[in-house]
């Protein structure tokens, strides 16, 4: 980023830098959408200021992302998890992302922020294994509950490691 991409930020990067200062490690732009990295300690303060105080209230999107193996990648957190959040007047997006630690995945619930975040963190759990601590109900949404891995981490096999096979059949009747 240069100082002209610092210029043309828009406001509420300066909001979150005086409101939470070392906690925001970079702050990054990609087609006109502002990504900033925070520190997982601070998120629910900051995505609760982002709603409360500037109008982000709207929780677009939340995802998740493996960077295990990644060209190129010097940052220590193998997850990252994203939270994109839509001021609905002004149109104004944002990205909030956070590193999330393989050996201890635990990030703060957006819940009681975004009823919304409710199933995508459930999606998140399913798939990577982070789990959202605060979630009312915390639970496998796509795969089923006897399922023990978590298929999108970059180091689950392609073709899985043979737990289809055990899973019991169920028919169109009991379904």
């Amino acid at each position: 980023m240069t100082e002209n991409d610092a210029e043309t930020l828009p406001p509420v990067v300066g909001q979150l830098k005086d409101r939470f200062g070392s906690a925001i490690s970079t702050v990054s732009t990609f087609r006109d959408n502002v990504r900033v990295l925070v520190d997982r300690s601070r998120l629910a303060d900051l995505l609760a200021m982002l709603k409360a105080e500037s109008g982000f209230g709207l929780l677009a999107e939340l995802g998740g992302v493996d960077y295990l193996g990644y060209p190129g990648r010097d940052r220590e957190f193998r997850f990252e998890v994203h939270y994109v959040l839509l001021n609905q007047e002004t149109h104004e997006r944002v990205i909030i992302k956070v590193g999330v630690d393989a050996d201890d995945p635990v990030l703060p619930s957006a819940v009681p922020i975004w009823r919304g975040a409710d199933w995508m963190e459930r999606e998140i759990f399913d798939m990577y294994g982070i789990r959202f601590q605060g979630h009312p109900d915390l639970r496998r949404i796509l795969m089923p509950d006897e399922f023990t891995a978590f298929p999108l981490r970059k180091d689950y096999p392609l073709r899985g490691r043979g737990e289809r096979h055990n899973f019991p059949r169920i028919t169109r009747e009991q379904s």
